[in-house]
């Protein structure tokens, strides 16, 4: 087994465009330097490539260039290379509708998209591209012998589902701390702490890989990786400077470190960004102990689904329309959302199915399960449960970027919340979450694991312990 691990500052300037809201907002300090990260793994008949990146999403766009460059420089083919954000609200411009491709769009959408909307930086998009492949490259160019090993902990104290059951029969996404409307969570989290560490045969750590299901929205402050900062810091504070931590976010569509159940303050901000990223990194180092093998089998396999979006009445366009015309920009959540509705609306016209790719890849007794969306956690579960690897890792927003995805049971009479709301970023019908799911099953009933690496056995017997022989003495 070899292996090859780099990463490349993909750190954007001060004054772009952050993303991460519906209206402009920018960038005007730096807390912590944001990365692409890359890991090559090379079986000696397949590789596969694994990229953790610190944006909000990757769009498509980006995925198909970078695998095109990959493919010509190192022969790797695209359904071996997953690239992944982590969802950090405090990263670069590289989201967002492109204005040239709404060119011919009527003037009201271009205004819209244009002077108020988030839009990608196309110098950006540029160097982010550039890094990416040389984030690849150096990985590929660092090729050595390893061994890996495999772990699964748990850390449950720092993550909560946000959205609620209420009083009124309806779901509410943050209904507030406390709120005594509140009946009971609408949905799980995934405690599960996913853990592949890269070791030299001298036994020195070159990396790990650390996969968890949790929005990167603490904000510390500034342009940030997030929690997962204080994730990498803790692991190298341990395991040296020089170890490499790639991230992959899991199926957090509804999960964040807020705990609406709790009447304390909101749990935001450096404090809260250090303690979950702490948090994550110990557990995870829990496992950076265990038995390795310098034998993993590497396969993967891809599809496309294509999946219809929901469109919204003529009469729900000409509510909004009538009240964009109405009401200063930006002056209401009402605004906000019927502008983020026309623009669904043109756009479900232009375009009425989504393409949607799921991929998995196996690394001996584990699997890479991916798609493009933020994904509701349940339906992660859904596919932990139907896997019959040891180690199941679920990604979201990879290779593409398609919005919200919830359960069924979001889009009920009982349902509701932020998440279910028809944008420019989330429209796909109510099925998507099953289809994705049940694709996801199919495409892993291809694969077989690995057996997880067990302690070595030597078969030796010993004798006891000399000390331990010996007592009771009572005089």
């Amino acid at each position: 087994m070899k292996a090859g691990l780099w990463e490349e500052d993909i750190t954007p300037w001060v004054g772009t465009e952050r993303p991460g809201g519906y209206g402009k907002s920018y960038n005007r300090e730096v807390h912590d330097p944001i990365k692409v990260r890359a890991l090559v793994l090379d079986d000696g008949r397949k590789k596969a490539v694994l990229v953790g990146l610190d944006l909000l999403v990757v769009p498509a766009k980006i995925v198909s260039l970078v695998r095109q460059r990959v493919k010509a420089r190192l022969d790797i083919p695209g359904e071996a290379l997953l690239l992944a954000a982590s969802h950090t609200h405090n990263s670069g411009p590289v989201f967002g509708l492109y204005p040239e491709e709404y060119a011919d769009a009527p003037e009201l959408i271009r205004e819209l998209i244009v002077n108020h909307s988030t839009i990608p930086d196309p110098d950006y998009t540029t160097l982010v591209i550039e890094k990416i492949v040389s984030a690849v490259w150096r990985s590929h160019q660092n090729l050595q012998d390893v061994s890996l090993s495999f772990w699964r902990g748990q850390e449950s104290s720092c993550v909560f589902n946000r959205r609620f059951r209420m009083r009124n029969g309806r779901t509410y996404t943050h209904p507030g701390k406390g709120n005594p409307e509140i009946v009971k969570p609408a949905g799980p989290v995934d405690p599960d702490v996913n853990v592949i560490g890269v070791w030299t045969g001298e036994g020195k750590l070159l990396g790990c890989l650390v996969n968890y299901a949790c929005h990167g929205t603490t904000g510390p402050g500034g342009v940030s990786a997030d929690w997962i900062f204080y994730l990498e810091k803790t692991i190298q504070a341990v395991m040296g400077s020089d170890c490499r931590v790639v991230f992959l976010n899991g199926a957090c569509g509804d999960i964040t470190q807020v705990d609406n159940l709790n009447q304390g303050e909101v749990e935001y901000g450096e404090k809260y960004s250090r303690r979950l990223g702490q948090c994550v990194a110990a557990e995870a180092l829990k496992g950076l102990v265990y038995p390795t093998t310098d034998v993993a089998e590497i396969d993967y396999r891809t599809s496309t689904v294509i999946i219809a979006r929901r469109k919204p009445s003529s009469a729900r366009v000409e509510q909004s329309l009538r009240l964009i015309k109405r009401e200063k920009p930006h002056s209401s959540a009402d605004w906000t959302f019927a502008k983020e509705l026309l623009l669904a609306d043109y756009l479900t016209r232009r375009q009425p199915e989504a393409a949607v790719e799921i991929q998995v890849i196996k690394v001996g007794p584990a699997v890479f399960v991916a798609n493009p969306a933020e994904f509701f956690c349940r339906l992660g579960l859904e596919i932990k449960k139907g896997s019959h690897f040891p180690y199941t890792f679920v990604v979201e927003l990879a290779n593409g970027a398609i919005g919200y995805v919830p359960d069924r049971a979001a889009f009920r009479p009982s349902g509701g919340g932020y998440e279910t709301v028809l944008t420019s970023y989330s429209n796909l019908i109510p099925e998507a979450g099953e289809i994705i799911v049940r694709e996801s099953l199919s495409l892993l009933k291809q694969l077989k694991p690995d057996p997880s690496p067990v302690p070595r056995r030597d078969n030796q017997t010993s004798s006891p312990w000399d000390y331990g022989v010996r007592g009771p003495d009572l005089k």
